[in-house]
């Protein structure tokens, strides 16, 4: 039997490169701060995969790291262009967990789950509807929701 290729990934700057032997073990959105912060966005998209299934193919001097002593978790990113690149946890100690957005292509696993939901941010996106901003092509927004009628009746 044929084994799958391997998922690759890289930074933004591509001075580090990986990849990951497919499938990933599993994969979910972080909504905790702690990822919040460490990615500058809503929430973080994870792959998780076994550490024996990782590997760094370009860029090892390149990686730097942040070890958080009070949640004994570390963070690897790229020197040069500060992309996150892995997230460790000292409690599973054989996983490495990689931003999904790092990935060319797939990697065997949907994010299916929601990690820490019960910290989602209000501004967050959540699937509303959304329509094109007139004169600023690719541009689309989320309308207000207008009062009905019936509701602004009676106000005088």
């Amino acid at each position: 039997m044929a084994l799958a290729k391997p998922a690759a990934g890289q930074c933004l700057c591509g001075k580090v490169r990986f990849e990951i032997d497919v499938p990933a073990r599993w994969a979910w959105h972080d909504h905790t701060a702690a990822s919040r912060r460490a990615h500058g966005a809503v929430y973080a998209t994870y792959v998780g995969s076994w550490r024996k299934r990782f590997r760094i193919t370009q860029g090892a001097s390149e990686l730097s790291r942040y070890d958080d002593a009070a949640t004994k978790t570390a963070r690897s990113f790229c020197a040069n262009c500060g992309t996150p690149i892995c997230y460790e946890r000292a409690r599973s100690p054989h996983m490495v967990n990689i931003p999904r957005a790092l990935f060319s292509g797939r990697t065997g696993r949907q994010p299916l789950y929601h990690i820490a939901i019960e910290e989602l941010q209000e501004w967050a996106y959540t699937g509303e509807p959304l329509v094109p901003l007139k004169g600023y092509p690719g541009v689309v927004w989320q309308r207000s929701k207008k009062k009905k009628r019936s509701e602004r009746e009676g106000m005088f």
